[in-house]
């Protein structure tokens, strides 16, 4: 890069800049990592060197929690590894729509909302604003969440498709067992989307925004409903106050969506992977939540399950994203002619 000809090919030469900022940037926190083990290995001298008890014991007790801490850490290292998607490194849009089934089905959005909302909680690198919803009778017919945070994109595509769940309806007088929908969708949030849109293929509303409980935010009509009429993609922002601010955020999620939907169509017709969203119904589901007659959490995909129902109900996903993350993996590692290398 200090040579003079280095940037006589300008494209080429912010192309290498590029990548060897992604380089640095996937390596510095191994450096970091590095760097703390050497300071335990110092600390583990001087315990061995100390002659108080007392004080060897305070050491030890240091040095085993900052060892729990660096296993995590490492753990976290590892994973993200994985992630080779131009925009797994990007914040992301979430949303979750209510399938067939009324109030059973919007009371089942709304758990899964709560689901995503405590998994982002428990990650302190992670953080969320709502910035749409709709309520309806039981729940919510769809909700909308913005999701910052390095890697957000990366960790929940893996969500993407329809979660189903079984229980005794608490909606039903007669105790009966009940099955709900709802689909979960996610797409990157990107700065400059390759996608240009017609002023006459969108249709633009505006509208009272209404908090949750249908107590009212705002006075003025400053939410935004957008609807693109080509696709029939409709998207909706009402979390600021200002008008243009949500007209902003629509158009930069109607932009991710049709962008989304063009790279699925080519990756289509590669055929490397089919869609995985559908029809919200049996057929394209990727996850199974039974409440009864038994307790079980299955993700169809990869056979990953837990039985502790509450637990993943408080955000206890992350063993469901991984599993899908790395069988992603090992899918790829099999095609002929794949290049990604193994860790």
């Amino acid at each position: 890069m200090a040579s003079q000809s280095f940037w006589k090919d300008r494209a080429r030469a912010e192309s290498i800049v590029h990548k060897a900022s992604e380089l640095r940037s996937k390596l510095s926190p191994f450096h970091v990592l590095q760097k703390k083990l050497e300071e335990l290995e110092i600390l583990k001298k001087i315990a061995i060197e100390e002659p108080s008890q007392r004080l060897r014991a305070a050491i030890v007790a240091e040095i085993d929690s900052e060892y729990q801490r660096l296993v995590k850490e490492l753990s976290r290292f590892e994973l993200i590894q994985f992630f080779s998607g131009e925009f797994d490194r990007n914040s992301a849009f979430l949303t979750i729509h209510a399938g067939a089934g009324g109030m059973e089905s919007c009371d089942w959005a709304r758990m899964l909302i709560r689901m995503y909302a405590r998994w982002i909680e428990r990650n302190p690198l992670m953080k969320y604003e709502e910035v749409s919803f709709q309520e309806a009778e039981g729940g919510v017919k769809y909700a909308t969440l913005r999701v910052f945070g390095e890697y957000a994109y990366g960790y929940l595509r893996q969500e993407r498709g329809v979660h189903r769940l079984v229980r005794i309806s608490p909606f039903d007088a007669n105790k009966r067992r009940h099955t709900s929908f709802a689909s979960v969708d996610v797409v990157p949030e990107i700065e400059e989307v390759p996608i240009h849109l017609e002023e006459r293929d969108l249709k633009i509303d505006t509208y009272r925004s209404s908090g949750k409980g249908g107590q009212n935010v705002n006075k003025v009509e400053t939410a935004v409903r957008i609807t693109h009429s080509p696709s029939g993609i409709v998207v909706s922002c009402q979390n600021e106050r200002s008008q243009l601010k949500n007209r902003h955020t629509a158009l930069k999620l109607l932009k991710a969506k049709l962008y989304q939907i063009e790279v699925e169509r080519k990756r289509d017709e590669r055929n490397t992977q089919s869609r995985e969203k559908g029809t919200i119904a049996w057929g394209n589901q990727i996850r199974s939540y039974i409440f009864q007659p038994y307790r079980l959490v299955k993700d169809l995909r990869t056979g990953v399950q837990a039985t502790d129902v509450h637990e993943v109900m408080d955000g206890g996903i992350q063993s469901f994203i991984e599993g899908h993350l790395l069988q992603g993996l090992t899918c790829t590692k099999s095609q002929p002619g794949s290049k990604r290398r193994s860790l």
